[in-house]
Parts: C-alpha cells; sequence; structure tokens
C-alpha cells in the first residue's frame, strides 16, 4: 500500500511507525541536528498516537469524517466567488459514491450524510440555475449524479 503525500507517493514500512529513528524518504535521522531529530521524534510520537486512536475508532466514524470533509469541499466550490461548478460536482459524485455505495453501513452518521448529500444537490441546481446553463460543468452539463 502506498500513501500519497505532498511529497510524492510513499510506501511506508510496516515496523516505521513504532520505530522512532525512521524518517520520512530523503529525510536520514543521522544527518539531523539534535534540535531536529527530537522534534522528529516528537512527530512520530504523534503520529503514533493518532494511529492509536483511528485503531480504537469504529470504520464507520473515520469514514463519516472524511465525508463530510468532501461536503465542506463541495460548499468551498459552490459558494466561492465566482462558483466552480465542475470541482463541486466531482466533490458532490465523490460523496454519493460513499453515502450510497455505503448504505446501510455508515452508522449513526448515515442520516446526516444523506441530508448533507441532498442539500449540495439542491445548493448545486440553486447555484447553476442563477449561474446560467453557460456556468455547467465542463464537458458535462448534466450536474451531479442524483
Amino acid at each position: 500500500m502506498s500513501l500519497w503525500t505532498p511529497g510524492g507517493e510513499h510506501t511506508p514500512r510496516p515496523d516505521a511507525a513504532s520505530d522512532p529513528a525512521a524518517a520520512p524518504p530523503g529525510m536520514d535521522p543521522e544527518h539531523l541536528s539534535p534540535e531536529d531529530r527530537a522534534r522528529l521524534e516528537e512527530m512520530q510520537a504523534e503520529m503514533d498516537e493518532v494511529r492509536r486512536q483511528l485503531l480504537q475508532a469504529p470504520a464507520a466514524v473515520v469514514v463519516a469524517n472524511h465525508a463530510m470533509g468532501l461536503y465542506e469541499l463541495a460548499a468551498i466550490h459552490l459558494t466561492a466567488q465566482a462558483p466552480r461548478l465542475s470541482e463541486a460536482v466531482l466533490a458532490i459524485d465523490a460523496l454519493a459514491a460513499i453515502v450510497e455505495g455505503l448504505a446501510g453501513r455508515l452508522g449513526e452518521a448515515e442520516p446526516t450524510l444523506q441530508g448533507a448529500l441532498a442539500q449540495l444537490r439542491a445548493a448545486y441546481l440553486e447555484v447553476r440555475g442563477r449561474a446560467g446553463p453557460a456556468a455547467g460543468a465542463v464537458g458535462d452539463d448534466s450536474g451531479p449524479a442524483a
């Protein structure tokens, strides 16, 4: 499994999270100042704590949290000074893929996520209606999947 990071793709070693000397790619801890090494070890300890917390949280809660990030992303694009409808459509469709694709498996957050998706779809139609047909999604004026 690889992870996307701002520095590029990274394939973590299975033991990397528990190895305080392990450093991100391209950062050799042997060449760090004592202060930077201490900072690196502190960041790794924080990441270990985050991993521990994620392991204790039900996956449905974590997935719902990420889904709400997609809601926020769509809302940002819809409410921008110049709405970016094609970007909003992608975020709305991604949220729909989660909410509809995992129906019945999202726990207590499922009704909230369904409502959020409905709100975004309605907001998209409203914004597109105000902007006119020329403002539809690039290459696809059909809007988000219903």
